[in-house]
């Protein structure tokens, strides 16, 4: 991972430490057959030095072994840096579930639960939504992994159903904290929120609830975008009639509600922030000279390339990285497991005060790095020293490094 070797120097870090957090714990490849077709899947857990494997599945057409390991190394930092009793983990199976039935995704979620019951467990590996999942996936997961050990184990997964121990809170967590932590950043930075102009590229679950709750802290939306194209209203958007809309079957571009844009437009809009909510690689060295944002917000697991970070840093643009931008989804799973284990079921006033309490004091450690070096490092730098340097002190606790 290139970023690694970036801050190897910085951080101090020997060789042997590079090698360590390269390293990945468990890769278990296995083919699923359902119905006459082959479908390759992954689960690879990165580090168990905190404690068990934790990261999403995600269904995808061009899911890859070397994908995941990406994924999961990053949650290995996300986790960490989060403060969370977690190593890192992610999973996937190659297919379009865009061309599958309801009745086709559960024998396939079924098959891949009973191919990896053997790497998976509330003490092993902890699986979670990621990208085409959802709870009912997750639920059948459970399920047949249950039938499949022959217990009762909810803590195995999470993001799960309400009826099987999932947690309310989940559906609009990742938001939430990446709110929590645009607000943080604002006050340390000593600069005010209200009227600061947003666009969000992305509009699914993340971007549409981040629109909300960013208009309701006094910021100004002023773009939001799809797949297929977004909308533009420089004097402000009403965030919840573009939800409405979207939620009546209408596309962005349909509702009526701004001058219809293109993904590109939006992301080279002159806007205060600018929130990535979509897919990976959104800004990359071909187009990170055109944004004009003055701050990013990674709501997306990597939407921006190692290329595309520098050029931005050289032109003074403010990155808040994923791995901590992005952490409240994985936080609440968090409080989820917790609940599953320990059959403690807590008030759900208390969790959002807690994860306010855990995703700010995560972006405070990340900021007094960042200014003990004299922000001549971007924010993500010091995510990734903090993450490494709390990795790597369990491993030397566990003997595992000298």
């Amino acid at each position: 991972m290139k970023r690694l070797d970036d801050i190897k120097q910085i951080g101090g870090f020997s060789d042997q430490e590079i090698k360590k957090i390269k390293s990945y714990h468990k890769v278990s490849y296995k083919v699923l057959e359902v119905d006459g077709v082959s479908y390759p899947a992954w689960r690879i857990q990165h580090s168990n030095a905190l404690g068990p494997g934790k990261g999403g599945i995600r269904y995808h057409q061009d899911v890859s072994e070397e994908e995941v390991k990406s994924l999961s190394l990053l949650m290995s930092f996300k986790n960490a840096l989060a403060g969370l009793p977690y190593g890192g983990g992610k999973g996937g199976i190659k297919v379009n579930p865009k061309e599958k039935t309801q009745q086709e995704l559960e024998k396939i979620s079924r098959a891949y639960a009973r191919a990896f019951a053997d790497v998976l467990g509330q003490d092993i590996d902890i699986p979670a939504p990621d990208v085409y999942t959802n709870a009912q996936i997750m639920g059948w997961i459970l399920d047949e992994y249950e039938k499949t050990i022959g217990h009762h184990e909810p803590g195995m997964i999470t993001g799960k159903p309400l009826a099987l121990g999932g947690i309310a809170m989940r559906g609009d967590a990742t938001a939430r904290g990446g709110a929590i932590v645009a607000e943080a950043f604002f006050e340390s930075m000593n600069m005010p929120k209200n009227g600061q102009t947003v666009a969000v590229q992305g509009f699914g679950n993340a971007g549409s609830f981040m629109a909300k709750f960013l208009q309701e802290a006094s910021f100004k939306v002023v773009a939001v975008s799809d797949s297929n194209g977004g909308i533009k209203n420089m004097n402000g958007l009403n965030v919840e009639d573009v939800i409405s809309a979207k939620a009546g079957g209408k596309s962005l571009a349909e509702s009526g509600l701004g001058e219809t844009i293109s993904n590109q437009d939006l992301l080279e809009l002159e806007v205060d922030v600018l929130v990535l909510a979509a897919l990976e690689n959104q800004i990359t060295q071909e187009n990170a000279e055109k944004i004009k944002a003055k701050t990013i917000i990674e709501l997306a697991n990597g939407p921006i390339s190692a290329d595309a970070d520098k050029i931005l840093f050289a032109k003074g643009v403010y990155v808040i990285p994923d791995l901590l931008a992005n952490s409240g989804g994985v936080t609440v799973s968090y409080f989820e497991w917790a609940q599953n284990r320990t059959g403690n079921i807590l008030d759900e006033q208390y969790l959002m005060d807690k994860l306010q309490i855990m995703m700010r004091d995560a972006w405070h450690r990340v900021f007094e790095v960042y200014s003990e070096l004299d922000r001549k490092m971007d924010f993500r730098t010091a995510g990734y020293l903090l993450a490494m340097r709390r990795i790597l002190e369990a491993e030397k606790a566990r003997g595992m490094l000298s």
